[in-house]
């Protein structure tokens, strides 16, 4: 009897560990199967990411040359500004002097200029 025991024994050790190898194996082949979708997961974010940056480069050069472009037109728009107030108060000044009301529209002008004036030069003196 105990020799069958023995055999039996052996067996089911035998048994044991072609189990324990098998789920080893198993055990292998899933993590290498996780880590598989890890890294294809990662792969399709690390895709996304590199086209979105793609994207954002455009976007960002697009806007930089609207910017540049809008502030060429600002500063087209206040020269032209500017001419156009100097029209206005030279024509003013012209018509002031067909009447009295005008007249004194006029000196108010000036004095405006004047106070402008004034205020440029001392800007100059005070960046010297």
């Amino acid at each position: 009897m105990r020799g069958v025991l023995g055999k039996i024994f052996r067996k089911i050790y035998a048994v044991n560990s072609k189990i324990r190898i098998f789920v080893a194996q198993f055990q292998t082949d899933c993590i290498v199967a996780d880590l598989s979708v890890i890294v294809s997961d990662i792969e399709l974010k690390l895709r996304n990411l590199l086209d979105e940056k793609s994207r954002l480069a455009k976007e960002n050069k697009r806007l930089t040359e609207e910017n540049e472009a809008l502030q060429h037109e600002n500063v087209a728009l206040r020269q032209s500004a500017g001419e156009l107030k100097d029209k206005i108060n030279k024509s003013t000044i012209v018509n002031a002097l067909d009447n009295e009301e005008e007249l004194e529209e006029g000196r108010k002008l000036i004095k405006d200029l004047v106070r402008e004036i004034d205020r440029c030069v001392s800007i100059l003196n005070s960046k010297e």
